[in-house]
Formats: structure tokens, C-alpha cells, sequence
């Protein structure tokens, strides 16, 4: 950790502010916000999940035509409608077109698509992912607020299993230079088990953990682990719903880079550098304090060039 960071620490401590308008937000998030709080069934997720990857689409789509995509009866999808609030199907399309809309105008593949090649169209992707998660962002108190509780759980347990172990082992890595006792679980079955129930027993109170695709079914274990240990779980995942949402009390979505054979994380990796700032506001003077101490103990050693 250089000096460096130890003045971005203060200079970019997080300050609350409110949340973004609707009209700024994008078409994908005011769907994602129709959903937000709702109680669905698997069923219905599986039909809200689909609106949200195929809104364009699937905005346009008869009731007929959208429960064949989904796999679902047509009944579904009305009472679907009617859980959201809708007095049945064709009231909620009504509000989805214009959110279908406006997705297609403001689409970089819509402008641009004919000066790219698939890589540069991969990165166009990510740069969505980003601005997704800059809108996130736009309320930061909600930010500041996990930040205050993970730094105050003494030990934090970091989760990643598969795929996610690296963003778990980069966010472990940095927060160990701010907080006491950081402990990071890459391992799913009785190993995670017993790793979430002695933070549990030492103290612990918060779990943060990261779920990217493919979704495993250990990690799914590994949550309800840590709440039957009786740890709170904050998710960093690409997904507002789902199994593993659910056992999650608190979500933060980012999406994955997928048009290369192999995912890109940028997107995810930004909120977790949002998180770690938070957590470093949360104490600035214990903040400061640990990363003096380690540049110490760093210029003593020789542990840089």
C-alpha cells in the first residue's frame, strides 16, 4: 500500500447524496425497480429475469407469446402482472414499451455498432456495465451505509468461491490493510461451514460475498451457512433476482462482461473499490493509522521496489 493511497483515502472519502431522478436512470434499472421488493414466486422471477435480459423484446411480446419464451402458463404471467400492482398483463406492457424505447435509442450498438469489431464491442459492454454502476452509485448512502457496517464487523468474513474467488481475494487483500481482521473463505462444503461459524462465534456480524456466473450451488450453501450461523450477508452479484439475492440482506448488482469466451469483471470490481472507500470512511482515523503502519513496516523490510 504506498503513500499514495493513503491520500486517496482521504481525498476520496465518500459524501452522501441523493438518489438519481427516474429519468436519468437506465432503461434496464426502472425495470429492475418494478420488481424491487416484491415477494415472487420461482416462476415469476424466472418471468421478471426475462424481462429484464430481453426487455426490447420482450415489451412487445403478446401474453401468449411471452409465456411460450418463458416457459410458463398464461394465467402466470397475469397474476404476475397483478403481484406487481397491474390490473393484468396488457396494463404492465404498457408501461415497458416506453422503457423498451428508450433502450433502443440510447443503445451504443444502435449508434455505433458499424465502427466496431467484437472486441471494442466487448468493451462498449463493459462501459455499460460501468455507467450501471455509476447510477448505483448516484445514492451513495446506501454505500456508506454497508461500508459502516463491514468495517464494524470485527472479524469480516469475505466469501468467493469459483469464478468469484478473485474479486473476494483483491477486495480481502485491500481490506486488510484498513480493518483488524479480515478473513477471506475460497472453499465451499463444511470448510465454509466451519469458517463462517467461528467469525460467528469471535464476533463477526457481517459476511461479504460475491456470486458471478456461472452460479454455483455451493455458494448458494455457503449463504445460508453464514445465516444459519447467524452472520448478515452483503452480495455483490450481477443479478437483482434470485435464490442467492434472496438469502442476501443486502444486494448490490454489477453486470459481467460477457462477449468474450471468458467473463470480464471491471464492473464489479469498481463497486467492491466503492465498498473498500466506504469501509475506509467509516474510521478514518483507524484508516490512517493502518496505513502508516504498514508503510512502516513495507520501507523496513524492503517490500517494494
Amino acid at each position: 500500500m504506498s503513500s499514495g493511497q493513503q491520500a486517496r483515502a482521504q481525498a476520496a472519502a465518500i459524501t452522501p447524496s441523493g438518489q438519481a431522478p427516474d429519468h436519468e436512470r437506465a432503461p434496464g434499472d426502472r425495470v429492475r425497480a418494478l420488481f424491487d421488493g416484491r415477494r415472487l414466486s420461482p416462476g415469476q422471477r424466472r418471468i421478471a429475469q426475462y424481462l429484464i435480459d430481453h426487455l426490447t423484446e420482450a415489451a412487445f411480446l403478446s401474453i401468449t407469446e411471452l409465456a411460450e419464451r418463458v416457459g410458463v402458463s398464461q394465467p402466470s404471467v397475469t397474476r404476475f402482472a397483478t403481484a406487481l400492482g397491474f390490473s393484468g398483463y396488457p396494463a404492465l406492457r404498457d408501461v415497458l414499451q416506453p422503457m423498451a424505447l428508450s433502450a433502443v435509442a440510447g443503445s451504443p450498438e444502435a449508434r455505433e455498432q458499424y465502427r466496431r469489431n467484437e472486441l471494442q464491442a466487448a468493451v462498449d459492454a463493459e462501459i455499460e456495465n460501468l455507467e450501471n454502476v455509476r447510477r448505483l452509485l448516484a445514492d451513495t448512502n446506501q454505500v456508506l451505509d454497508i461500508g459502516r457496517e463491514l468495517a464494524r464487523s470485527v472479524p469480516l468474513t469475505v466469501l468467493g468461491l469459483r469464478i468469484s474467488v478473485s474479486l473476494a481475494e483483491y477486495f480481502a487483500y485491500a481490506a486488510r490493510r484498513i480493518h483488524p481482521d479480515v478473513r477471506l473463505v475460497t472453499r465451499g462444503g463444511s470448510v465454509a461451514y466451519d469458517a463462517l461459524l467461528q467469525s460467528r462465534e469471535a464476533g463477526g456480524t457481517w459476511a461479504l460475498a460475491f456470486a458471478m456466473p456461472r452460479h454455483a450451488k455451493e455458494t448458494l450453501s455457503a449463504l445460508r451457512a453464514a445465516r444459519h450461523a447467524g452472520l448478515k450477508i452483503a452480495l455483490i452479484t450481477d443479478h437483482t433476482l434470485g435464490p442467492l439475492v434472496d438469502e442476501a440482506d443486502v444486494a448490490l448488482t454489477a453486470g459481467t462482461g460477457a462477449r468474450l469466451v471468458f467473463d470480464s469483471y471491471a464492473a464489479p470490481g469498481m463497486l467492491s473499490a466503492a465498498l473498500l472507500q466506504a469501509m475506509a470512511d467509516a474510521d478514518p482515523e483507524r484508516t490512517q493509522a493502518r496505513l502508516e503502519g504498514y508503510e512502516q513496516v513495507a520501507d523496513q523490510h524492503g517490500f517494494f521496489l
